[in-house]
């Protein structure tokens, strides 16, 4: 991966932006000494040349400073959870407003086993066993940029039950083992219910043996979402009415491409590029799969599969279920697409800002780190865009708000429902539509 290198002028442009996003962002730090230590780090993220280490961040022959960077990063119990929500909600009312929360897996290769969270574990975005750390961001995202705001570090077993382990990194009593995907929702829940933010759809890609608790939790705080599933999901369809017979079952693949003459044209432009794209859609409604461990509910949960095809496929190819019934398909299309978006902003800013560079071994350093990289990457993108935040633009009244002062907290979404479909004749036109 290609390093960041800044000009000079830009590196004065955005150390000017970082000492106002710590004025916003880093209030909750009780001390004036922690606030300095955080600028020195957020400069060093954006500034430095290679690895973005605290050795490196510091320099050559400074060791005072980076006893003192090593202290605030790993050993400073200030708390992140106030900086990344006050990130959050600085960027959902002056930046480009948010379409989605993205969830965009992490995975850090690593050669010992002393960092915190490692262990040799399956990876499926790598499709091979790896010596690693799994981490999930979640990011606020539009069609013009994406930040990321909240993390999780997925912990393997060992890190969790065994004692001596868990306390040299510091763990904290209540984190528990879980996947990728469980830590995700958690976040997104916690987020949702107390972050004051406007809720949004949740945007991911579900493994088949994490959608039922996917959908079941978010469906318990009514939070939307889209999740991309893989075409061999088994889905249940049909039996709604009273004389309809049913429910049946079949891989989602096989459902969608037995509806290709409901297909639906859309044209749509990929993020970062140019050039246009077609892409083929149609839709299903099928019920959720509850848990296992769990009766089903009743009535089961309504939930829309969406299919799509490339131009030139014969077959189906990528596969999403949502709980948003209200959307046309091209809306949904644009949502499930804007992982894309994630993707190149965390190649093209997140890595050369460091977000994979943390080489200590706490969990607290970890998290400090992280959250530090979120915010070098609201620079550099900020910074980019000519935006520069008023320090003002940050309040917020919450529940302690003085008497007199107003308090609005963001609406909650209408639950979705699923339409039913509209049949199709045959050899009729399929719908085009645009998404621009």
């Amino acid at each position: 991966m290609a390093r960041l290198v800044l000009p000079e002028d830009s590196t004065k442009e955005i150390s000017e932006l970082i000492d106002v996003l710590i004025s916003l962002f880093f209030e909750s730090l009780p001390r004036r000494d922690q606030r300095n230590w955080a600028r020195v780090y957020l400069n060093g993220l954006v500034g430095t040349a290679g690895k973005k280490t605290i050795r490196n961040i510091a320099g050559t022959g400074a060791s005072s400073v980076e006893q003192s960077l090593q202290q605030f990063i790993s050993k400073s119990p200030w708390d992140w959870t106030p900086v990344r929500r006050s990130l959050a909600q600085h960027l959902e009312r002056t930046a480009q407003r948010p379409l989605a929360w993205v969830i965009q897996p992490m995975v850090v290769e690593k050669a010992g086993d002393r960092s915190v969270g490692v262990g040799r574990q399956f990876v499926p975005q790598l499709g091979r066993t790896a010596n690693c750390q799994q981490a999930s961001g979640i990011w606020l995202a539009s069609s013009e940029a994406s930040f990321p705001v909240e993390w999780t570090l997925t912990l393997p077993g060992p890190w969790t039950s065994e004692l001596l382990r868990r306390r040299r990194a510091g763990i904290p009593d209540t984190a528990r083992s879980l996947t990728p995907a469980q830590d995700a929702v958690h976040a997104v829940q916690r987020m949702a219910a107390s972050w004051q933010l406007q809720r949004r759809p949740v945007v991911m890609e579900v493994a088949n043996s994490d959608l039922p608790y996917c959908v079941e939790s978010f469906a318990l705080q009514d939070i939307p979402f889209v999740f991309k599933v893989d075409g061999t999901l088994p889905v249940s369809f049909g039996g709604a009415g009273r004389h309809k017979p049913g429910p049946h079952t079949a891989p989602a693949r096989e459902l969608i491409d037995s509806l290709r003459s409901q297909r639906r044209v859309v044209e749509w432009t990929r993020h970062g590029r140019a050039e246009g794209s077609v892409t083929l859609l149609t839709s299903a409604a099928i019920l959720a799969t509850p848990c296992e461990d769990r009766p089903a509910p009743a009535p089961p949960t309504p939930l829309l599969l969406v299919g799509a095809w490339t131009e030139a496929a014969m077959l189906p190819s990528e596969f999403w279920i949502t709980n948003i019934g209200d959307r046309p398909l091209a809306q949904l299309f644009l949502l499930a697409k804007l992982t894309d978006r994630v993707s190149l902003d965390f190649s093209d800013t997140c890595e050369p800002v460091g977000i994979r560079d943390f080489e200590g071994r706490s969990f607290r350093g970890w998290h400090h780190h992280a959250t530090l990289a979120s915010v070098a990457h609201a620079a550099m993108l900020l910074g980019a865009r000519g935006h520069r935040p008023d320090p003002g633009s940050l309040a917020y009244p919450g529940p302690s708000a003085r008497p007199g002062e107003q308090t609005v907290l963001p609406p909650r979404p209408p639950r979705p429902l699923i339409p039913g479909q509209t049949p199709r004749l045959p050899g009729q036109t399929p719908r085009r539509e645009y998404i621009r």
